[in-house]
């Protein structure tokens, strides 16, 4: 698998056979599709009892009705996006299996791409139910937001994408000593990408890296669209921008680790 020739003689043959290979090894264990409906669902129930409370005890929330539950299916999107990228990765470093991936002909760019599908099938098994759920528990309609939701996902996956490449790369070089990131990186953008509060909470110097972050522009049209009824179409822009940067570092990033890992020949040691 060369990084020169990356997306040369692209192959969707052989991003469906990676493909197909990750949803062979999804359908085959009940507890992994419990586990991508049972989280979301768990923190959607939480969020939407306490938004029930605040808005019955302040006018604001009451106008503001389900700026909780739209923020934490948005981050849920953004989350299990990068979650399902990672997982599909390391099952391969389970098996022991990237060296025998590396010696196929699959390319880099293949690979990533067939993560990104399965990163897509992953969070629809978990989003999707969880989705109607808000519907016939709080009359959340997260597919009320229509367009802006469209725009909102581009910009969470595209980002969620970015950090999963990240990762893979640092998994690549350090082994599953590395595999604690997979599972807390994202964690480390969620006071930064105000997903529930507005940046303007935030002290003026932290403005500047939260305005850094794509996430944060989404966050805060969600919140637009929410109370003030208007879709900013400007933000969702400049988040596509900031992820177009993102996402072309961390592909950059993710080629030099291979490489760095090729070289000092950490490929067939997976360990700690």
């Amino acid at each position: 698998m060369s990084t020169i020739d990356s997306f040369a003689a692209f192959s969707f043959t052989r991003v469906g056979a990676m493909v197909r290979r990750y949803w062979y090894l999804l359908r085959s264990s009940w507890p992994r599709i419990l586990d991508l409906i049972y989280w979301p669902a768990v923190q959607m129930l939480m969020w939407g009892f306490l938004q029930i409370y605040v808005s019955q005890n302040d006018s604001f929330f009451a106008r503001a009705g389900g700026v909780f539950i739209g923020a934490v299916l948005l981050w849920d999107i953004l989350f299990r996006g990068q979650l399902g990228f990672s997982i599909s990765f390391l099952e391969e470093m389970y098996a022991r299996n990237l060296g025998n991936i590396m010696m196929s002909p699959l390319r880099p760019a293949e690979f990533m791409v067939a993560l990104m599908i399965m990163s897509i099938v992953r969070l629809s098994i978990g989003m999707i139910p969880v989705s109607f759920l808000a519907i016939a528990f709080f009359d959340f309609n997260l597919w009320g937001f229509g367009f802006a939701l469209a725009a909102f996902f581009v910009n969470l996956i595209l980002t969620s994408w970015a950090i999963g490449i990240f990762v893979a790369g640092l998994l690549l070089r350090n082994g599953l000593g590395a595999e604690s990131l997979a599972w807390t990186i994202m964690f480390l953008f969620l006071p930064l990408t105000c997903v529930y509060y507005p940046v303007a909470i935030l002290p003026e110097w932290l403005q500047y890296a939260a305005w850094a972050l794509p996430p944060t522009y989404v966050f805060e049209g969600m919140r637009a669209l929410l109370i003030d009824r208007v879709f900013r179409a400007d933000l969702m822009v400049e988040a596509f921008a900031f992820n177009v940067v993102l996402f072309a570092a961390a592909s950059f990033a993710f080629l030099k680790l291979l490489e760095s890992a090729r070289v000092q020949g950490s490929l067939l040691q997976t360990g700690e």
